[in-house]
């Protein structure tokens, strides 16, 4: 049973102004070096286990990959772990660059 939310590249866009909203890129080291969405943070998909207590302070967490299929694994996780306001981007950043949005180097 899914117990997070899709989130469309559009409604992400407004969405990652809000205060308290955490935007988490679950991608490789490879794939991030070639971009990122500004204002996310890198916990690759296999570290997340190990590094979920970054999570705990959000208001909402949103979760991307490149096609949104791990970013649902990890969505999963963080909602088994208690966090609340869990969302996925559908698509990943294929949707985000087909929506006109940009990815960037990371900082």
């Amino acid at each position: 049973m899914q117990s997070y939310s899709e989130i469309e590249a559009g409604d992400l866009f407004e969405l990652i102004t809000k205060p308290k909203t955490l935007l988490v890129d679950v991608r490789n080291d490879d794939e991030v070096a070639r971009g990122i969405i500004d204002n996310a943070i890198h916990i690759q998909l296999s570290m997340l286990p190990l590094q979920y207590e970054k999570l705990m302070g959000a208001h909402t967490v949103v979760f991307y990959c490149h096609s949104g299929i791990r970013s649902a694994h990890a969505a999963d996780f963080a909602v088994s772990k208690g966090i609340k306001n869990v969302f996925n981007l559908a698509g990943g950043v294929i949707a985000w660059g087909k929506a006109g949005y940009a990815l960037n180097k990371k900082k």
